[in-house]
């Protein structure tokens, strides 16, 4: 990471209009969101926003994220694979499931959780 991104610091001080870049330097948006449980010590990752005002919004998961400075996160994804990143998913109140349906994945599970904390939901 280059010295105009700042200094390292914790996930725990990553402010909201944080700019998120790809490993390849292309600027995808801003962070909205810190998915993280800081009683935990854990961090799920960020919800970006990748237009200029509110929507857009897309789920980069803690492995997805090389650094975070005080001026930048960086992605250990390129710009391609960026644009593939997913939205967050629905509220689980809001989705239904039928007895053949298979287990809810780690990455299903992490993007309802953003959903709710976006939605404001317990």
């Amino acid at each position: 990471m280059t010295d105009d991104h700042g200094a390292p610091i914790s996930f725990l001080a990553l402010e909201r209009g944080t700019p998120v870049l790809t490993s390849d330097g292309t600027r995808i948006g801003t962070v909205e969101h810190v998915l993280s449980h800081p009683e935990a010590d854990l961090f799920d990752g960020i919800v970006v926003d990748t237009r200029l005002g509110p929507g857009g919004h897309r789920f980069v998961d803690a492995p997805e994220i090389a650094a975070i400075a005080e001026r930048a996160v960086t992605l250990t994804l390129d710009a391609d694979q960026a644009a593939r990143l997913p939205k967050p998913g629905a509220s689980p109140a809001e989705l239904s499931a039928g007895p053949g349906d298979a287990p809810e994945g780690e990455l299903t599970r992490k993007l309802r959780r953003a959903w709710d904390l976006l939605s404001g939901r317990p």
